[in-house]
């Protein structure tokens, strides 16, 4: 299915715009022939780098996890769902859930599902969304399944927010140390070292390690911002090829402590998507898929692929998981135990739980040492500048008292 843009003049004379889903410009035109609209014009959805732009941007979590919550209200007390997306689009402070919500509501008058409404803005949702939305009609609970997808995104919003506030402190002090350091090294250093000069003194050694250090940054210092500008050019580009992210995804997995936490992260996301899709009644190849994306790791999600086509293959999905050696033997008991209870979706959600309780308990240990860290670099680094200060200056003196 393609996305389509469309012009044309309702039955009410009214011109109308809007963005359909369809298998080609014909079938599109016809449908809205159907629909009493005299068609103007139908064109392919393009590429252009200012629609790349708005089909990148994404709909803001929280508003997304609200939408979810009313809809799901609305639904369930039997408001048709044109009338509860106007709503709805009325109300919201998202501008880009507005245009979707606009869009959706357009291809609803059009005929068109729901689901398939949405599906035509799946790049500003999250990749399960709109494939959710498809099994809840299918299976005509959309009113449960839009409070269950509220829940979740309230849960992940949540993980994200504990994650940032965990890194918030330990990075302002690492700024900070950065900050003292490049004062000392910009500001202060050149002054003392015009003093030094000034006697035609010997310095001990520290003293001219560092003030070769100063002399180095003062007259390099464009060279080196500009190796750090193209360094973080390179990683930054090297992260969007599909080597470069597999290589950052796999280091991030074998580092001490921050390992543990990517990992459990990881675990918690792709428990908690799957028991989710499960119990909205997707399919459990098409689960697996999108769970797999949505853990942003491609070492987890290549793993999760083959044990996929292990379970095509009749493996079932505890097995060819315990294979890949990436899950802890628990979360792999657990999903044998599903399996064979028929309890899957319960059993991914009592996973996710615990791991979402420890994954608080990893970031406050990362936290923990991450400060101590910090805090010694900077005493080690304004220590090693206080040393050969005082010492030179001492020195200066004692040879200036001979003289």
């Amino acid at each position: 299915m393609a996305t389509f843009t469309y012009v044309a003049v309702g039955p009410d004379g009214k011109r109308a715009t809007g963005v359909l889903t369809g298998s080609s410009v014909d079938g599109v035109t016809d449908s809205l022939s159907r629909q009493g609209y005299d068609v103007q014009s139908v064109k392919a959805s393009g590429r252009n780098l200012l629609q790349l732009e708005l089909t990148t941007a994404k709909v803001d979590l929280v508003e997304l996890s609200n939408f979810s919550r009313q809809m799901g209200a609305f639904i369930k007390a039997g408001v048709p769902l044109l009338d509860a997306l106007e709503i709805i689009h009325a109300e919201t402070r998202d501008k880009k859930l507005r245009t979707v919500l606009g869009d959706v509501m357009d291809s609803l008058r059009f005929g068109e599902s729901f689901a398939t409404s949405m599906a035509a803005h799946a790049s500003a949702l999250p990749p399960f969304y709109t494939s959710v939305l498809r099994s809840a009609e299918a299976t005509g609970e959309l009113d449960s399944v839009m409070h269950q997808l509220s829940r979740y995104i309230e849960r992940d919003v949540e993980a994200r927010r504990t994650v940032r506030s965990s890194l918030t402190y330990p990075s302002l002090v690492m700024v900070l140390a950065v900050a003292v350091v490049l004062v000392l090294v910009v500001f202060v250093l050149p002054r003392f070292k015009v003093f030094f000069d000034s006697f035609n003194a010997e310095l001990p050694l520290p003293t001219r390690i560092l003030l070769g250090f100063t002399d180095f940054l003062t007259a390099w210092y464009p060279v080196v911002l500009g190796g750090l500008v193209v360094l973080v050019a390179a990683l930054a580009a090297g992260v969007r090829t599909e080597r470069g992210r597999l290589l950052r995804d796999r280091s991030l997995l074998v580092l001490p402590v921050l390992g543990d936490v990517v990992r459990f992260m990881v675990i918690e996301r792709f428990c908690r998507i799957l028991a989710s899709m499960i119990k909205a009644g997707v399919p459990l190849p098409e689960a697996l898929t999108l769970a797999g994306a949505g853990t942003n790791n491609r070492v987890y999600e290549r793993a999760i692929g083959t044990a996929r086509v292990e379970m095509l293959e009749g493996g079932g999905i505890s097995r060819p998981m315990a294979r890949t050696e990436l899950f802890p033997g628990a979360v792999t008991q657990m999903m044998r135990v599903g399996e064979e209870t028929g309890t899957l979706d319960d059993q991914l959600g009592n996973v996710s739980d615990f791991y979402e309780k420890e994954l608080q308990h990893k970031l406050k240990r990362l936290t923990s040492l991450f400060e101590p860290a910090v805090v010694i670099m900077v005493g080690v680094v304004v220590g090693f500048v206080a040393v050969a200060l005082l010492s030179a200056i001492y020195g200066v003196y004692n040879q200036v008292e001979v003289q």
